[in-house]
């Protein structure tokens, strides 16, 4: 298929941009296959509009005489307005934009057609390989091993390759112990906690049923995870209600008669359609500007965004402390363990492992625990707040993850390297990218599509020094220890670098960023100073002995 089939007029004259916060400006649209271009062509500030295709939601047309209007919503929640002179020319852009940002083959994407501009100094497909994990966990413990069991995606469709699992259990004890799985997602390490050698896992429900099958290969797994004389806890993302639900559909959870060594807890985590719906509410409240305060604050209660926030940090907090400080392994899942499992089990490593707090730890545990791991990106970000297709899939689990970790680097400042637009690049990309890293929901689909030999990974581009200062936090100092975010519901707040952002001048935030920045470096130049003064003074102390 050719881009040119799609595009009926790829060029309008005398069309005004109109955005929050700026001024109107006239200038000229072209539409490619990938992008909106809009171009100002004034002499004295031109200026240039690049959109993806992919980032539109949603279009809406209106017309008043022959003056039409395009109002078109995007991923990252902007909306801005065309105004298109001529009513023919106005839909044919409108439907032109409708097909190229709605593209079934992900082989269409732009991701497949960008040719970077800049020296590729790494291969981010390369920097975060399993082995190279395993090669850290290596060197604080043998009890562990990689295990090649899933190399043609074989066992489990949504795991990678490889995977680390107790040293003591076989492939053959996997394969048996994949079949009691959901998916096949049998139980793998997800964190390994240096203080105590503790472990975290995360696989999905056991297959139980209503006659209550056991797998004693299951059973062994898990167990081995523990040390003598303790005991496990199983965080089940699912209420007990739910839970028991899944088994007349052939699902489950573990029995206490064949696990007596492990507890069991029910964290309800919401899923699916619940979670977008309350991305759409929270959207819808933050771009009406007609509410009074009363308004608003329902409003926004109304969304329980900050709610399934809560949630999702309280269950994160409880696997935490039950490694760090009751010194047991845990066993996250939910029904898949593909979404609100995840969620729990990195939140968790932010909270206890300080690498998951730096700008490559982080990388990692995004690449560990969202894409090696299977969530399926494609299928949960292919809508955003505004779409008006009926939903399938999508849900905003990898957004919440991330308003979470914003959550608590408001709380810590100080314990990040990253800053909060490194979050707000993370949720961007996921939704709509030049990249190919977010493309796929597996790493089984992403080798059919030969992404790291045909596409560029997000991780080339930011790991680049002049990206890389753009998303450092100039308030890190190194904090060894373990953090502890309050989940009070007075501590939670609206993340409005995401949520507002459009709605509200950012020039006022931007100075005083810019003014924070400038502080600490003069505080830095003034250390600096001291200590040269103090090497003096102790030199000139050190000559009137002598």
């Amino acid at each position: 298929m050719e881009f040119a089939e799609l595009i009926k007029t790829p060029r309008a004259d005398n069309v005004i941009l109109h955005r929050p916060f700026y001024l109107a400006v006239e200038g000229t649209l072209c539409l490619t296959g990938h992008h909106l271009i809009f171009s100002s062509r004034r002499q004295d500030n031109a200026e240039e509009l690049w959109l993806l295709h992919s980032n539109i939601d949603s279009i809406e047309k209106r017309f008043v005489g022959s003056l039409g209007t395009i109002i078109i919503k995007c991923k990252d929640l902007r909306i801005i307005q065309l105004d298109i002179p001529g009513m023919e020319e106005c839909l044919n852009i409108a439907s032109s934009i409708e097909a190229l940002s709605t593209l079934d083959s992900v082989t269409l994407m732009y991701p497949f057609f960008y040719r970077p501009m800049f020296e590729i100094v790494e291969d981010g497909w390369r920097s975060f390989l399993p082995d190279q994990e395993f090669e850290l966990l290596a060197s604080v413990t043998d009890e562990w091993r990689l295990s090649c069991i899933n190399k043609e995606f074989s066992v489990c469709p949504s795991y990678p390759p490889v995977v680390i699992v107790p040293k003591s259990i076989d492939d053959e004890a996997l394969r048996k112990v994949a079949m009691f799985r959901h998916g096949s997602r049998f139980p793998v390490l997800s964190y390994y906690h240096k203080k105590n050698g503790m472990v975290m896992m995360r696989s999905s429900q056991p297959l139980t049923g209503t006659n209550g099958r056991r797998c004693k290969e299951d059973e062994k797994l898990i167990n081995a995870t523990l040390r003598p004389g303790k005991r496990g806890y199983i965080i089940d993302t699912r209420s007990l209600n739910v839970a028991q639900q899944a088994r007349a559909k052939g699902g489950g959870f573990e029995q206490e008669a064949h696990y007596p060594q492990w507890r069991r807890i029910h964290k309800c985590i919401e899923r699916f359609n619940i979670l977008q719906e309350s991305l759409i509410k929270l959207v819808e409240a933050c771009n009406d500007q007609s509410h009074n305060m009363d308004r608003w604050l329902s409003k926004l209660e109304a969304s329980n965004w900050l709610t399934h926030i809560k949630e999702i940090l309280t269950a994160a907090c409880l696997a935490a402390q039950c490694i760090d400080r009751e010194g047991a392994s845990v066993l996250v899942h939910g029904t898949e363990g593909t979404d609100s499992t995840l969620q729990v089990t990195s939140l968790a490593q932010i909270i206890l492992d300080p690498r998951c707090r730096t700008i490559r730890g982080f990388e990692s545990l995004v690449v560990r625990e969202w894409l090696q791991a299977g969530h399926p990106f494609q299928q949960r970000c292919a809508q955003s707040a505004y779409s008006n297709s009926k939903q399938k899939w999508e849900a905003p689990v990898f957004l919440l993850f991330l308003d979470c970790v914003w959550q608590i680097l408001r709380q810590f400042p100080c314990s990040f390297e990253f800053n909060e637009q490194f979050l707000i690049m993370l949720f961007e990309h996921a939704y709509a990218s030049q990249f190919g890293t977010f493309l796929g929901n597996n790493e089984n689909e992403r080798s059919k599509l030969k992404l790291p030999q045909k596409t560029m990974s997000l991780w080339s581009w930011v790991n680049r020094s002049e990206e890389l200062n753009k998303f450092q936090n100039p308030l890190f100092e190194a904090n060894s220890l373990v953090i502890w975010p309050s989940v009070a519901p007075q501590s939670l707040q609206l993340w409005e670098g995401v949520f507002l952002r459009w709605n509200r001048p950012s020039k006022f935030l931007d100075e005083a960023h810019e003014e924070m920045i400038n502080i600490i470096k003069y505080n830095k130049e003034l250390q600096a100073k001291v200590n040269a003064l103090r090497r003096q003074l102790a030199e000139m102390e050190t000559d009137d002995r002598m």
